[in-house]
């Protein structure tokens, strides 16, 4: 199982879309196109599941900087969720500083 993710995506791509863009190196066994959870509408990123793994290693070396509606696509092996969220670090806690006077 190759998990992959495509970021840079144009607003307007469709879970059909990026499907169909990785069809073409094999088959595709989902797509998640990620939404905000607020507004309902898409991050501009989604991950694609694979069963084969070479055929999502082909994917990733033939779309990764591909032009897609004027927009160079990012796409390499999703790299699993860290415990705690996995942020940077740079929370609002973090930023919150007395001031210097």
């Amino acid at each position: 199982m190759k998990n992959i993710f495509v970021g840079n995506l144009d607003f307007a791509a469709t879970d059909s879309s990026v499907r169909s863009m990785f069809e073409q190196y094999g088959t595709v066994d989902r797509v998640n196109l990620v939404t905000d959870r607020d507004t309902g509408r898409p991050r501009g990123f989604a991950f694609v599941e694979m069963s084969d793994g070479a055929e999502g290693d082909r994917a990733i070396a033939a779309l990764n900087g591909k032009n897609l509606d004027g927009r160079a696509l990012n796409v390499n092996e999703a790299r699993p969720k860290t415990p705690g969220g996995g942020g940077s670090g740079s929370g609002y806690a973090r930023q919150r500083r007395e001031p210097r006077w």
